[in-house]
């Protein structure tokens, strides 16, 4: 068995070698191919002159206001929404006059009221939207004239507008009612789950083009990594019993290939995380709490051909990047073979796929550069948007005619946004941890001091029984009416929680 293991690597090591020095070409330059077809043709459109938006203008309450209480806002994986306001606030598809819009924006910042650990607060999001939505029906008249059917929302929660970062929770709740007709721009993409209506358009999170930018390496570099993976295997804090985060293929990874020489996997986060990506010729992106995450954008800026590990994802601007052409998707059950399957795709098909990844729309359709450039995320968005029109004549309803229930949904939503308190004014143990969505893996996998708790010392074991009895009395008192909150995260996650990543 060692000897058949030894002799996948040397055949690896090899490949890595001829690779690398092919890919020193496609990073110079020489190689690069264009997407074939209808595609590429929608990845480098241009939506000036086929649509035009009209921006409310909100009490600053909703948004400016909010960014300058927590600046954080700015560099979570979240910020979508708040860039994209600002995008349009300067586009050429602007108009000022409403009368001639296709599409009504809504600059709400869902994700802006933070944690002391820098997490979007669950139950403050659906609040916000629907005060918001108040608002604008009270103040202008296009929202009544559709309810909503001509508007549009960027809401990049784990869960889309299910608002919640819990996936039995999100599904639960499901999409706020008020936004049943609108539609929706959302990081979380998933074939038949109610957090994905149809229509929607699924975007990548935000990662930082200018941090990204300053970690390039020469392009003569070599990819001499043959699999690469860093961040979280288990959550014992969340998931004390295993098998239920990322339905066990992160597990799966550490168990099948923690010693095998083609893998460099680990849960530590070192300062060449981005360099070594750029080292790297496959990197894998599995799921976690919920099936997206930065990696996926990262993995395709650096050139590395992203693993795809989440069944039925629907992966950003489908319509546009020819994901499998670029990628590689392995079923979660598949994950065991993981390393027969890598090593048995042919170097032509290797190649070609760096080709494409090397290919700069392909990298500009993955960001949220400031300020924008043509064929970056905003204006992919935009062309998913110039996409709909026009709008169907059944849209538009008859005067008085309404179709959303407004007092539909959990009695908690039903509440003003104004008067809840905020999270400096709670006490501590009312703050949610949120350390189980997609964020709560970056901050594992980028510690600011690059290392993590592993899963199976005294330690980890000790927090897994206080937690489990936390959670038990948790529950206890929800059922007896005492409230539902989640328990501060213990002191050796806590310092990664502030983290930026």
């Amino acid at each position: 068995m060692r000897r058949w293991v030894l002799a996948i690597a040397i055949l690896a090591a090899a490949a890595c070698f001829f690779l690398g020095a092919q890919a020193q070409e496609v990073r110079q330059g020489h190689q690069t191919e264009r997407i074939s077809g209808s595609a590429g043709d929608v990845l480098e459109d241009d939506p000036v002159g086929r649509l035009k938006v009209y921006v409310y203008e909100l009490p600053t309450k909703y948004n400016k206001k909010m960014v300058a209480k927590d600046s954080r806002c700015l560099s979570h994986m979240f910020a979508a929404e708040i860039f994209m306001h600002r995008f349009l606030l300067s586009s050429a598809i602007r108009t000022l006059n409403p009368e001639e819009a296709d599409w009504f924006y809504t600059p709400v910042y869902t994700t802006c009221d933070l944690t002391p650990w820098g997490h979007p607060l669950p139950f403050k999001s659906p609040r916000i939207m629907r005060s918001a939505i108040q608002f604008i029906s009270s103040h202008w008249p296009y929202w009544n004239r559709t309810d909503g059917a001509d508007h549009f929302f960027v809401v990049p929660h784990d869960f889309g507008a299910c608002f919640h970062y819990q996936e039995e929770k999100a599904i639960e709740r499901g999409i706020l009612p008020l936004l049943r007709r609108a539609t929706l721009v959302q990081t979380f993409g998933q074939k038949d789950h109610v957090c994905l209506k149809e229509g929607s358009i699924t975007i990548p999170p935000y990662a930082p083009p200018q941090k990204m930018k300053t970690h390039l390496v020469p392009p003569e570099t070599p990819r001499s990594i043959f699999v690469y993976f860093r961040g979280l295997f288990y959550d014992t804090a969340n998931d004390p019993e295993g098998g239920y985060y990322a339905r066990g293929a992160r597990a799966s990874v550490w168990e099948n290939f923690k010693n095998n020489p083609l893998f460099d996997i680990s849960t530590d986060h070192p300062p060449t995380y981005y360099e070594d990506m750029q080292r790297s010729i496959f990197c894998l992106c599995p799921l976690g709490w919920a099936p997206w995450s930065p990696r996926l954008v990262e993995a395709v800026v650096f050139g590395c051909i992203p693993v795809i590990i989440a069944d039925d994802i629907v992966l950003p601007f489908a319509d546009a990047i020819p994901w499998d052409e670029i990628g590689v998707f392995v079923a979660e059950d598949d994950v065991p073979k993981l390393d027969t399957i890598l090593t048995s795709i042919p170097m032509d098909v290797i190649l070609r796929k760096q080709r494409l990844l090397a290919n700069p729309s392909m990298k500009q359709a993955m960001l949220f550069p400031q300020p924008a450039q043509p064929g970056d995320a905003f204006h992919q968005i935009l062309n998913g948007l110039g996409r709909k029109l026009p709008h169907p004549k059944s849209v538009y309803l008859d005067p008085g005619q309404k179709v959303l229930n407004w007092t539909q949904g959990p009695v908690g939503d039903l509440k003003p946004w104004a008067k809840i308190a905020s999270p400096s004014t709670l006490p501590k143990a009312a703050v949610p941890r949120r350390s189980d969505g997609p964020m709560a893996d970056r901050r594992e996998a980028n510690g600011k001091h690059g290392t993590t708790v592993l899963l199976k010392t005294k330690l980890s074991e000790k927090w897994r029984s206080r937690a489990s009895r936390r959670r038990m009395r948790a529950t206890q008192r929800r059922e007896m009416g005492g409230g539902g909150f989640l328990v501060p995260a213990p002191p050796h996650m806590s310092e990664k929680c502030a983290c930026e990543k």
